[in-house]
């Protein structure tokens, strides 16, 4: 059923090209039955293809994003009306219509230092969007509060998932290898994996999947006689933020396993499996 009485949340930053973008799409993603979002820039840029791909990356539906200039929504009232950068807070300080106002700085992506700065700013933004719902949950309607809490489990996901099964599936040579091959294809069978490892045993490379599914790290899908394995869509963002930046910042460490796989023959074809 349609929540229609959604409270209104307007996210704010100079070039609504990433910030405010990713903003927009978290909130929605987290709870979008009960907040009516929107996003803009007091000086507007195309939308960072960068912070699409870091939503992407992680599960988060980007339909509908596009940068539109603050004058857009001219005349709106907002029940929250946030900030994402100094700036934007100094030309909209006082938002008119505005019934409450917040301002978060989150440095900006393009300029911040390291080699995944996207993803360290959507894993930063999507923290305090949490701490937002937990903290702003009682303007919610109290017959729609146990709904948003349903929706912020969906989709934070795995709400029984164990950090220390996680960061102990890491400490395996395959497991860790796996993950980052796996993050790096999106999606690889047992016998791919073999290959790229030289692993000549199947069922050593199977335990060790095993132990990676048990923990929720991945999940499988079987198509005939083949069985694909990609990093578990429903893992937190941080977990997924864990494996992206250390496949991202170590890739030397799978340099030859990725030669191998690209010089496999006869592997399967996606694009006949894929649903």
């Amino acid at each position: 059923m349609t929540n229609t009485s959604r409270q209104k949340v307007l996210f704010l930053c100079t070039g609504n090209s990433a910030r405010s973008q990713m903003a927009e799409a978290l909130l929605k993603h987290k709870a979008g039955e009960h907040f009516e979002v929107h996003s803009a820039g007091t000086q507007p840029d195309a939308v960072d293809v960068r912070a699409i791909d870091a939503l992407v990356k992680f599960g988060v539906d980007t339909k509908g994003l596009a940068s539109k200039n603050v004058t857009t929504f001219e005349g709106i009232v907002f029940d929250y009306v946030i900030t994402l950068c100094n700036k934007a807070n100094n030309e909209c300080r006082s938002y008119p219509n505005a019934v409450k106002q917040l301002a978060w700085d989150f440095p900006d992506p393009k300029e911040r230092a390291g080699n995944n700065p996207f993803s360290t700013t959507l894993t930063e933004l999507n923290s305090r969007l949490s701490m937002f719902l937990s903290v702003e949950k009682n303007a919610i309607s109290p017959e729609s509060t146990p709904q948003i809490n349903s929706i912020t489990e969906v989709n934070n996901q795995l709400t029984d998932f164990e950090p220390i099964s996680f960061y102990k599936c890491l400490t395996d040579d395959i497991r860790l290898k796996a993950l980052m091959l796996t993050h790096y294809h999106g999606e690889l069978c047992v016998c791919e994996l073999m290959e790229a490892m030289e692993e000549g045993s199947q069922p050593k490379v199977s335990r060790n999947l095993a132990v990676l599914k048990k923990a929720k790290v991945i999940t499988d899908r079987k198509h005939g006689q083949w069985v694909f394995y990609r990093i578990n869509p429903e893992l937190p963002l941080w977990a997924k933020s864990v494996i992206a930046e250390t496949t991202e910042n170590n890739i030397s460490q799978i340099h030859n396993e990725l030669q191998r796989l690209a010089k496999m023959q006869n592997r399967p074809d996606r694009a006949n499996f894929c649903k």
